[in-house]
């Protein structure tokens, strides 16, 4: 199975050979300080709410702040780098390195004080998420990856679960904010539901990969997401053992992002093919 890939902003090749752990220590700093900017304006009254795709899709100034903050530590590190962030940052770089930046995954839980947001950093390098984190701050996890070298959990190694028994499986997954295709996903979960332990949806995409990735769930499948939710959050997944990818052997893009153990991917693959998870 491929690994967390996806085409984003393009930058000038060829390019020199870069440190994935200052990468990875790199982006450990810059999480931890946004997470902690969010962690501060939990229970605070917003005095700025906009609307994204939908009314639904909320976004706070606290969004914005955190990705202000990233952009500036990270870029001040790196100047010559490229970044990608959710909340509309969007700049070349000439060294290779891009960061593809989620500052607030789960807003909607971070708007109503709910556990499972998380501040969500990945470096690109050469066509390849090199290294990922993942920062959970009110469970108090930070999840962290270099691509070779395994995948962590507040410095400790983790594993997927050993889970290979669709009907024993407990699955996580997530919803589109727009009330047509959530309505054709909730039809995808009539077929899945029966055929698995249970289902879990708690709100954030890079939060759930992290999960499959330390065997809190056995796998996780969403269509529709964006490059930042699913680019940190797969490579820990990855590093931890799971197969991660789409339905059609690729790797997770916008189309699907499907994570599980090796003895439960194709099988749940191919129950997601048949429920029509890919269309809806």
């Amino acid at each position: 199975m491929a690994r967390p890939e996806e085409p984003v902003t393009e930058t000038s090749a060829p390019a020199a050979p870069v440190d994935h752990r200052a990468l990875l220590e790199l982006a450990l700093t810059a999480a931890a300080e946004a997470a902690t900017v969010l962690s501060e304006g939990v229970g605070r009254v917003r005095t700025s709410v906009a609307t994204k795709s939908t009314s639904t899709d909320m976004v706070t100034e606290m969004d914005r702040e955190a990705e202000r903050l990233i952009e500036r530590r990270l870029l001040g590190a790196r100047p010559d780098d490229a970044m990608r962030g959710e909340e509309g940052t969007s700049r070349t770089g000439t060294s290779g390195v891009e960061w593809i930046v989620d500052p607030l995954d789960g807003t909607t839980n971070y708007l109503y004080g709910h556990a499972g947001f998380a501040v969500s950093i990945a470096a690109r390098f050469d066509g390849r998420v090199v290294a990922g984190v993942v920062h959970d701050p009110l469970h108090g996890d930070v999840f962290s990856a270099r691509v070779d070298h395994g995948a962590f959990r507040n410095g400790e190694r983790i594993a997927v679960s050993g889970a290979h028994d669709l009907a024993h499986a407990l699955v996580a997954t997530g919803f589109s904010y727009d009330p047509e295709r959530r309505e054709r996903q909730a039809r995808v979960l009539t077929s899945v539901l029966p055929a698995v332990r249970d289902i879990r949806r708690m709100g954030a995409a890079a939060v759930d990969l992290c999960s499959v990735a330390c065997g809190r769930v056995d796998a996780f499948y969403e269509r529709g997401l964006q490059p930042w939710d699913h680019a940190a959050g797969a490579l820990v997944a990855a590093e931890a053992g799971a197969l991660v990818g789409d339905l059609e052997g690729g790797p997770p893009s916008g189309e699907f992002c499907l994570a599980a153990g090796p003895g439960l991917f194709e099988p749940l693959a191919s129950l997601l093919r048949r429920a029509g998870a890919g269309q809806a």
